[in-house]
């Protein structure tokens, strides 16, 4: 089952979440009132971007507009994602995320 460990921007505070269908970060981040800010959820501008610390292989691949935004603020996938974008895949494994902005 895959999971999903939220950190905050400082690292201070973590929540995990098993999701075992997979599904979209931002979903995800809401059910469990992770620590990921979130303002447009359109990918445009740039809130919820996050760094991802492992797992990268997990998540779905980046789209257009949210390449688009990402290329905008120099932050490359696969190290680094919008929240409001990212999709887990169904499967066994974990990803970590740091926002990248305060909560």
């Amino acid at each position: 089952m895959p999971r999903v460990i939220f950190e905050s921007h400082d690292g201070a505070r973590a929540v995990t979440v098993d999701a075992p269908g997979g599904g979209a970060l931002a979903d995800l981040a809401d059910d469990s009132e992770a620590p990921i800010p979130f303002s447009c959820r359109s990918a445009s501008c740039a809130t919820c971007h996050i760094e991802v610390l492992e797992g990268e292989t997990l998540l779905l691949p980046p789209e257009d507009e949210e390449l688009d935004v990402l290329d905008a603020i120099i932050s490359p996938p696969p190290r680094f994602r919008l929240a409001c974008c990212a999709k887990l895949q169904p499967g066994d494994g974990a990803v970590r995320v740091r926002a990248q902005n305060e909560y």
